[in-house]
């Protein structure tokens, strides 16, 4: 678990080099995580220790949040002041999000069910 931990630090790290050095105009941890993303493929599997203990953090995400909120929470009169473009984004955001989702659900379950009907009788992929 240590090294996979470790791994994920690394890429967040080369992420955050990245971004620094090309001047990009994206976070460095989704840059970090998108060389992640790259190096997976070509590796071509996903290594067991990075799958466990991606499990749990993702088991313990609300974790995670904590220091997100309490930011939030030190940024309150802003928000106050500022509060109709923050209810936007969030609502957009939540909306883009539902839409990416189902989009998603139902192309798995098509091509579900394009396997399914490919396969031989009797047989499921």
């Amino acid at each position: 678990m240590l090294y996979a931990i470790a791994a994920l630090f690394v890429f967040q790290l080369l992420g955050e080099l990245l971004v620094q050095l090309a001047g990009l105009p994206l976070p460095g941890a989704l840059a970090g995580t998108l060389l992640l993303l790259a190096a997976l493929l070509l590796h071509g599997k996903l290594p067991e220790a990075l799958e466990k203990t991606a499990s749990v953090l993702l088991q313990n995400m609300m974790l995670l949040f904590i220091p997100v909120i309490a930011g939030v929470m030190l940024e309150f009169d802003r928000l106050s002041r500022e509060w109709q473009p923050f209810v936007i984004a969030c609502v957009a955001g939540a909306a883009i999000t539902f839409v990416a989702t189902a989009l998603t659900f139902r192309w798995c379950l098509e091509r579900q069910r394009a396997r399914e009907e490919g396969a031989p009788a009797g047989k499921k992929a």
